[in-house]
């Protein structure tokens, strides 16, 4: 892991199986891995009041904390990084479903569909 920012550290882990799938679906995108990357934030909304968002960005905004991993850049928003803290992303696939999930040892509770959770 790479912290590129001096004043912010997420203490955010992300697996290589997620990285691989971020990298592989932001290369789609025609994305310049170097450059852009995947966004992890926080915010209100589903039944147990917080939900986690994700979606690619161009580029980092100033006041980011932006850390790598496995070659994928994780910009997190001042706001979001308390949520986080600890966090792993990871990506899960298998019969039922597939896709990205964050494992957050700050979480209290979670709503019955694991779609939002309380801190």
């Amino acid at each position: 892991m790479s912290v590129t920012t001096a004043d912010a550290d997420p203490a955010i882990e992300v697996t290589e199986d997620a990285a691989d799938e971020a990298l592989d679906l932001l290369e789609s995108e025609g994305m310049d891995p170097d450059i852009a990357g995947l966004r992890l934030y926080v915010q209100q909304g589903g039944c147990a009041g917080l939900s986690y968002g994700m979606r690619f960005e161009h580029e980092p905004e100033a006041e980011d904390a932006v850390v790598e991993f496995h070659d994928l850049r994780v910009f997190v928003d001042p706001a979001s990084v308390d949520y986080v803290g600890g966090s792993v992303l990871d990506f899960e696939s298998g019969l039922q479903a597939a896709g990205f999930h964050v494992e957050n040892p700050n979480v209290v509770s979670e709503c019955g569909c694991g779609e939002s959770f309380r801190t």
